[in-house]
């Protein structure tokens, strides 16, 4: 275990080049002993070869070991127990995780949830909305930390009592974890029984190609990948193909034809993706049946969250006019028409055009 997480420090050793020395070294400690004649038989480049000898030398196992204990953080590499099965899978897994917490159980269920760092109120209240439930029926959700939609997957999951991993596109120590305006979110994570997790060694800066390769794994570690909220040209939809590559399901939030961080999400319905507009969408789409019925009861017997029980409250079976509905719950306007949209299509209420409403019976 020490000799893979020392390995894993080495900047240029990639995913091909870890299967060919662990097919050639049946004990990574030999590694440590080898020489150029030894690595070009493994298969590895003579240049990279060289470089990886300069570097062994000015980078002592023992060092590396004490750094990652000094900040809580453990490795597990893909031939070791514990590696994530799901993530095993994808076509090119990272060979070694840095972490900083503790992993899920292989078999516990998993969602990816991503969106857009400039997040609208109807993103927010979609993603607390269809979150909630699904953290608190024992779905680890599973993000990117990013600001907007990221770290509020995050919240909510922490909220309600459930477990949340975060993919880092940095190091996890720290000093460097991104962004650093999450690093209490990124405690509260770990200090909750969750996880921040990395392919990256500690101290590594992000860069313009480690947020994609990032992306990779929270489609990889999950049995699907909600998209929230994204513009046409988004980090997120990047997310939405790796799931797709590697045969996991897909997962959108309707919006409005005029919204432009609707875009990525409504394109998605339009090739396929399934369109979703609650928790039990979700669970059912991943076959988790105990989950869909405990969701469902407590759709039925918990109180709707304080926004919603608010505009529920002042409607009736009389159209209503939304200037009225801003002034009988005092909420802002934005608020009101962005829960009223994520209500209709959940069929809790009625459009009855000209910005009329009525509970939908």
């Amino acid at each position: 275990m020490k000799y893979h997480a020392a390995l894993a420090h080495f900047p240029k050793m990639t995913y091909s080049r870890y299967k060919k020395l662990a097919a050639y070294f049946s004990d990574f400690k030999n590694l440590w002993d080898a020489e150029l004649a030894d690595l070009a038989k493994a298969g590895i480049e003579e240049n990279i070869a060289h470089e990886f000898l300069m570097w062994r030398d000015q980078n002592p196992t023992d060092g590396i070991m004490e750094r990652l204990e000094k900040e809580g953080i453990t490795t597990v590499s893909i031939n070791e127990p514990g590696y994530p099965a799901l993530l095993k899978e994808i076509s090119d897994p990272p060979h070694t995780l840095f972490v900083r917490g503790n992993l899920p159980a292989n078999g516990t269920p998993s969602l990816g949830v991503v969106g857009t760092r400039k997040l609208t109120n109807y993103g927010r209240y979609a993603c607390e909305e269809i979150i909630k439930p699904l953290a608190k029926s024992g779905v680890v959700i599973v993000s990117g930390l990013a600001l907007g939609i990221d770290g509020i997957a995050h919240q909510t999951a922490l909220d309600s009592n459930g477990i949340t991993i975060a993919v880092l596109g940095s190091g996890i120590d720290r000093q460097h974890v991104y962004p650093s305006v999450h690093k209490h979110l990124a405690e509260s994570i770990i200090n909750k029984g969750g996880a921040i997790i990395s392919e990256y060694p500690p101290g590594f800066l992000p860069t313009h190609y480690s947020f994609p390769a990032r992306n990779r794994i929270i489609a990889g570690l999950t049995l699907g990948t909600l998209v929230i909220e994204a513009p046409e040209i988004s980090g997120a939809l990047i997310t939405a193909r790796c799931a797709l590559d590697y045969n996991r399901e897909v997962f959108a939030v309707p919006h409005n034809i005029n919204s432009p961080t609707g875009d990525g999400p409504n394109n998605l319905i339009k090739m396929g993706a399934k369109l979703v507009t609650n928790a039990s969408d979700i669970a059912e789409a991943l076959n988790l049946k105990a989950l869909t019925d405990t969701i469902d009861n407590r759709a039925e017997t918990q109180a709707s969250n304080p926004t919603e029980a608010k505009i529920l409250q002042s409607l009736s079976a009389e159209p209503k006019h939304i200037d009225t509905l801003i002034k009988e719950t005092e909420l802002p306007s934005q608020v009101i028409t962005s829960v009223l949209t994520l209500m209709e299509i959940k069929g809790k209420v009625r459009n009855w055009g000209g910005m009329t409403y009525t509970i939908n019976k």
